[in-house]
């Protein structure tokens, strides 16, 4: 039975609805990604001996050209895979699996299809706090949505809302379980330009105010510089591993005007940028390496690597 939704703005959260994550530091040590070959004999190294460690509330961009293993990557820290070898840990304790102190939001937006906007927060939200009542849960899941601008849609079905709206209530799903780790995958890739910046002021707004740790893909240069704490460059597969970490000692918070008037922004732009000039030379066993991860059953179908 679908819960009736609060028609005014809840109140202000409680204690046990704090906006602050707790912890959430994430580590990713010596990790190594094999997949079998699909040419018989063997397998494939996507990427070897990968480490990074990300802060708690740090904000890390991964970029990398297509089938270096960037998703592959995110979905082995998401528990959805497994490394061949290596560890995945959250504030220490090693990852078992998928869990709600790691919410993952795809560009593929991942909603139920068969779900109001409403439900699909409001099915998250109790999952993650089951001593709630059903009051508290859609208070809780009302005001997420108000929080991301949905507050008129709630009632709609993801089939009639824009690609900019269903991401929208992607990100309210994912903070309303107010994770440890917020995990992106490209998440603006299918959303035309206008409507991106727009959400992409509304991740910085909501994660200023979360303090959750966050994870992201994305290929997108000015992107990651615009969000991102430390961008994290990985080399080409096979056998990917990460190159270089750009800090970006851009202070916040950051309009993409002032971007533009940077030269700050502008050096880091050029090094990335020259990085993956460098890194496009690719090898003949790259497209087994793609052929095989798109062949593996535990990767998000609209994910490129």
């Amino acid at each position: 039975m679908q819960l009736e939704m609060p028609t005014a703005e809840p109140e202000a959260a409680s204690d046990t609805q704090s906006d602050q994550s707790s912890d959430g530091q994430l580590s990713v040590r010596n990790a190594s990604k094999f997949f079998p070959s699909l040419t018989g004999g063997g397998e494939i190294c996507v990427f070897r001996d990968v480490s990074l460690d990300i802060a708690n509330g740090e904000f890390v961009s991964i970029i990398g050209h297509s089938g270096c293993g960037k998703s592959t990557l995110l979905n082995i820290i998401a528990g959805f895979d497994e490394p061949t070898s290596g560890d995945i840990l959250v504030d220490g304790k090693q990852v078992q699996g998928p869990g709600l102190d790691r919410m993952v939001v795809f560009q593929s937006f991942a909603l139920m299809p068969w779900m109001s906007a409403f439900d699909n927060v409001r099915v998250a939200v109790r999952s993650a706090f089951p001593s709630w009542d059903a009051k508290q849960i859609a208070q809780h899941t009302t005001r997420y949505l108000h929080l991301m601008g949905l507050s008129d849609i709630g009632k709609k079905m993801p089939a009639h809302l824009s690609g900019g709206m269903r991401q929208r209530v992607g990100l309210a799903r994912a903070f309303a379980v107010q994770p440890k780790a917020l995990l992106l995958d490209e998440p603006f890739a299918q959303i035309d330009a206008l409507t991106r910046g727009s959400i992409q002021d509304e991740l910085i707004r909501m994660w200023d105010k979360a303090g959750a740790t966050v994870c992201m893909v994305t290929h997108d240069v000015d992107e990651a510089i615009l969000l991102s704490d430390r961008i994290a460059l990985m080399t080409n597969g096979p056998e990917a591993r990460v190159a270089e970490i750009v800090e970006i000692n851009i202070p916040r918070p950051r309009t993409r005007e002032q971007l533009i008037e940077s030269e700050e922004y502008m050096r880091l732009r050029t090094r990335i940028l020259r990085f993956l000039i460098d890194h496009n030379r690719r090898p003949t066993a790259m497209d087994d390496t793609a052929h095989a991860m798109d062949a593996y059953p535990h990767r998000d179908e609209t994910s490129h690597d």
